[in-house]
């Protein structure tokens, strides 16, 4: 069973969550604000966090800088902001998915599920002497061990990222535009989404690249898409 951690401060909007999610099956533990969010993850092992951006004593965002030093768990954050300046924002400090206020709760627990499969995928292995490994230059992914190096020094993605990567990885020269990294990572119609896949990648450059500004393995083809080029 899956645990999941709600974090909001309007107790109404935890309680209607926790009944959503509890009939999926999933174990909810709740916290008001991110210090309450910040304590539960220093005793419980959590799978995915739901945490709102505006709280008091310390708001979503700065809970999740500091929860991603330590934890690689899916996180989606809950905002009443709409803006696109508000969504890259979440993303930027480590969220993998944004869902804004008011939602249909169906819809989150879609999410929810979306999320924990890819963080589920990720955390797997396969015993045996055969693993799928691809590489490109300096950089390796080992999709049985779920782990990305770069010239032999492992790098920490999240699960988007990495699934981002292994897609351009594994289809080398292939240029993917963005709607079409959206759709086969998030399987969702891509809809408006350019923002959402731009940080991502920026993401991935940073940590993999070393002058992401003049990147080696993950381009950009201008009006196009973008694609891992052979080496």
């Amino acid at each position: 069973m899956s645990k999941i951690l709600v974090c909001d401060d309007d107790r109404e909007i935890v309680e209607a969550i926790d009944i959503y999610l509890t009939q999926e099956g999933y174990e909810v533990l709740k916290a008001y604000d991110g210090e309450e969010a910040l304590k539960v993850l220093q005793s419980e092992k959590v799978d995915l966090l739901i945490i709102d951006v505006m709280m008091p004593r310390l708001d979503g965002i700065r809970a999740t800088l500091k929860m991603r030093e330590q934890n690689n768990m899916p996180i989606i954050i809950l905002s009443a902001k709409s803006e696109d300046a508000d969504k890259i924002l979440g993303l930027n400090v480590g969220a993998d998915d944004y869902v804004t206020k008011p939602f249909n709760p169906l819809e989150l627990v879609a999410r929810v599920k979306s999320q924990l499969r890819r963080y589920t995928q990720l955390g797997s292995t396969v015993s045996g002497d055969s693993q799928a490994v691809y590489e490109v230059g300096g950089l390796s992914i080992n999709d049985d061990l779920k782990e990305v190096t770069v010239d032999g020094e492992l790098v920490k993605l999240t699960p988007i990222e990495y699934n981002i990567l292994l897609l351009l990885v594994k289809n080398q020269g292939k240029v993917f535009s963005i709607d079409q990294i959206y759709e086969n990572i998030w399987n969702e119609d891509a809809i408006g989404v350019d923002n959402t896949v731009a940080v991502h990648i920026r993401h991935i450059r940073e940590k993999i690249e070393i002058n992401p500004k003049e990147p080696r393995y993950l381009k950009v083809v201008w009006g196009v898409g973008y694609k891992v080029e052979k080496l």
